[in-house]
Formats: C-alpha cells, sequence, structure tokens
C-alpha cells in the first residue's frame, strides 16, 4: 500500500469506500441460472443467498468453501463447487472512473475500503482487479465480524484507521449505511453514479 499523504488543510481529511455497486457492479444472473438449473428453487438471489447463510460468510463466521457448499445445497442435483465458484467470484464488472477517483483521492487524502464481502469475493477482487492496492487500508467485514450497517463495523474502522468522524465522508450505495456512518459524525454520500458522487465530494471541499 501506498504511504499516507500528509493531511489536507482543513475539513475532509478522510475519504472512505463501499466496494459493491461503487467500485464493481454486479451480475447475478449467471449463477442464479446455474443453480435453478440445478433444482434450486425461487427467482431472487437475496433469498436463496439469505437461505445459504451469506451473512455470517460476510461476517467471517463461515468461510468460502462452506458458503459454496450451502449454496449447493439448496439444489436437487449435484453440484460442481468449482464451477459454482467460479460464478460465485466472476458475478463482477469493474468501474474504472471510480477506481481512479479513489486513486486520485489518494494522493491528497487517507482513502480506506469499508465493505460487506466475505473471503472469496475480496480474494478475487484483490487478485483480479487489485482493490486491495486502493488507499491505505482496506477493512472487509469477514475481517471485522460485523457488517454494515451496524455500529460496531464503524467504530472498528474509527479505530484501526484512526479517523476523526467530522473529518471522513463515507461513500456507499445504501441509503442505510450511509445513515449508520452520519449517526456516528460522518459525512455521507449516497452513490448513484461517478459524476454525482464527484459533485457531492466538490460540495463538501473536497479537491477531485
Amino acid at each position: 500500500m501506498s504511504a499516507v499523504p500528509q493531511a489536507a488543510p482543513a475539513g475532509i481529511r478522510a475519504v472512505v469506500f463501499d466496494v459493491g455497486w461503487v467500485f464493481v457492479r454486479f451480475d447475478y444472473q449467471p449463477i442464479l441460472d446455474f443453480l435453478r438449473a440445478h433444482g434450486a428453487v425461487g427467482d431472487d438471489l437475496h433469498r436463496l443467498l439469505a437461505q445459504a447463510h451469506l451473512a455470517e460468510h460476510e461476517t467471517g463466521r463461515m468461510h468460502g468453501q462452506a458458503l459454496l457448499e450451502s449454496l449447493a445445497g439448496l439444489a436437487t442435483r449435484p453440484v460442481d463447487l468449482a464451477a459454482l465458484q467460479a460464478l460465485w467470484v466472476g458475478m463482477f464488472e469493474l468501474e474504472p472512473p471510480m477506481v481512479d477517483l479513489a486513486h486520485r483521492l489518494a494522493e491528497r487524502y487517507r482513502v480506506y475500503l469499508l465493505s460487506n464481502i466475505g473471503d472469496l469475493h475480496w480474494a478475487y477482487l484483490s487478485r483480479e482487479h487489485r482493490l486491495h492496492a486502493i488507499g491505505h487500508g482496506a477493512l472487509p467485514s469477514y475481517l471485522a465480524g460485523v457488517m454494515k450497517p451496524d455500529a460496531g463495523i464503524y467504530a472498528e474502522a474509527e479505530r484501526r484507521f484512526a479517523l476523526t468522524p467530522q473529518a471522513t465522508v463515507f461513500i456507499d450505495d445504501r441509503a442505510d449505511n450511509i445513515e449508520a456512518a452520519r449517526a456516528r459524525g460522518w459525512h455521507g454520500i449516497v452513490h448513484r453514479d461517478h459524476a454525482d458522487t464527484v459533485r457531492q465530494l466538490q460540495g463538501l471541499g473536497v479537491e477531485c
């Protein structure tokens, strides 16, 4: 990781990014089609993931292999776990403008990642897209042991990265995660697209 830069003169000194729907988009359809082709019932991947205990995985209480086995258990026909894993980690499409923005900001501000994510996805995104190398540190939920919007993950980010809430802005696609950050005194931006996020950052005095 790069060295932490000198603090900006005043105002925002740290920018914290979510990962999903900020740096990467998801295409759930291939894995949903795969599970349904093997006898899993339902058209709602989020419901299937809840049945497979995704939250346990993303808080580090279920490792990746166990999650794959749990997903396979939703099917009525035998599942090739290697094929399932390939679909699970292959659902991402990178958002280069947002990645570029984070790298530019890291030249002037402290930049961190804070994401609800399990070990398989984090390892893949680190290996294939080097998201782990953005900024000055990352706190995946599977290592924190708690997920957004629980206050505990924000508290752990403050402790781990020495964040001053009033000088920190958090960028996430979910309003509930932003509200939880604001409850701790952070600034927050609900991410919709690159241009809107840049505009809101500039409104906070952040040089983009």
